[in-house]
């Protein structure tokens, strides 16, 4: 660790490195928490996974605009307690690089945060903490509705339902692992009738490209990664802060409602082969939705919140489309641990959109008595 000491020392940070050790168990980037002597704060260095976030000047160009917005507005409102309610990126010292926040060396990319201490995070997911979860990323959004900033696109096309649509399309005429031209067995018809399916909602799942090229779908800034367990909680359980925020980029609010409830209105994971127990949660769905409508209250449009049971199916719906083109082109972007890994993937999620689908009357009833 004493490598990861000297790189946490080239940033402007108080006190003396005294240890570095493993934090969380992120899947993209490695985190490591910095503690110092002193009074001053302990730290977060992350090694930045540049394989996925390509542009890491643009990326953190994001973050710095988003955390110095929300910081702003949260003075603004004489909050107490500021560097616990927004993450304080630190720069680099005058000799490393000087205003920058972050460090390239060897060509691996590093940042440092200042730590949120007695805080925490769950993995829950029920009612409560996605309600609170709907209220966080609402407030999140909301905040940011009149950032001056322009930003750029972390992942670009990430939620573009029209591309995946063509990614596809590209792996059904490539066919790399040959898996589309077994129509003598199971398991070739199977997949012929998963392309039908997909063929079949294909158009309405591209509404929102639809809606925008039209003026009518807005993008605004959104997490991208709403999960419950990038939320910090004081030690009284309120909601401090949102994390991780590599994907923070214009998108439609579709990306942080949908995405959620993709996996947290799921009972089972998403490579669950028990699709008897794939069902969409309306539970879960009323209590994010209740948080979220709050959130969103004072910026969210007609149109955003009539497609919110839209944004619900969509989600489902796009995964299983990257799924599947992934094992039709040989499971090159996604680990596996079997080789129908994708396609058990596929299945699951296309079983949880057509639940989706089936409730989207119920959806829209609730969402008439917010």
């Amino acid at each position: 660790m004493e490598d990861l000491a000297r790189i946490a020392g080239q940033f402007e940070i108080e006190g003396r490195v005294e240890e570095v050790r493993p934090l969380g168990n992120g899947l993209i980037n490695d985190t490591y928490k910095v503690v110092t002597s002193g009074e001053g704060p302990d730290y977060v260095l992350q090694r930045i996974n540049n394989a996925v976030f390509k542009d890491v000047d643009l990326l953190q160009d994001n973050i710095v605009a988003v955390t110095r917005h929300i910081r702003r507005k949260l003075e603004a409102a004489g909050e107490a307690d500021i560097d616990r309610k927004v993450l304080r990126f630190i720069p680099l010292k005058k000799e490393s690089g000087g205003a920058k926040t972050y460090l390239c060396e060897d060509g691996r990319y590093w940042r440092v945060s200042v730590f949120i201490d007695r805080a925490r995070t769950f993995e829950t997911v029920d009612p409560v903490y996605s309600e609170y979860a709907g209220e966080a990323f609402g407030h999140f959004e909301a905040m940011l509705a009149d950032i001056p900033d322009t930003l750029g696109e972390t992942i670009p096309d990430f939620h573009n339902m029209e591309l995946r649509l063509r990614q596809l399309v590209e792996a059904v005429r490539a066919d790399k692992a040959g898996r589309l031209h077994q129509d003598e067995n199971t398991p070739g018809r199977e997949l012929h009738s998963i392309l039908s399916e997909i063929d079949r909602y294909g158009v309405q799942m591209c509404r929102a490209e639809r809606l925008h090229r039209e003026g009518k779908l807005p993008k605004r800034i959104c997490h991208c990664d709403t999960k419950v367990n990038n939320m910090m909680f004081d030690e009284d359980g309120s909601v401090l802060c949102v994390i991780d925020l590599d994907t923070v980029m214009p998108s439609y609010v579709f990306s942080d409602f949908g995405d959620f409830l993709r996996t947290a209105a799921n009972p089972v994971a998403e490579d669950s082969p028990e699709l008897d127990k794939v069902d969409f949660d309306m539970d879960i769905f009323k209590a994010f939705s209740r948080g979220y409508i709050r959130g969103t209250r004072l910026f969210l449009t007609p149109v955003e919140r009539e497609n919110l049971p839209y944004a619900a199916c969509l989600f489902p719906f796009m995964q299983a489309v990257r799924f599947f083109a992934d094992y039709l082109n040989g499971d090159t972007y996604y680990k596996i641990s079997y080789p129908e890994h994708n396609l058990v993937r596929t299945r699951n999620q296309m079983k949880l959109f057509a639940s989706a689908m089936e409730k989207v009357p119920l959806m829209q009833d609730f969402l008439c008595t917010l």
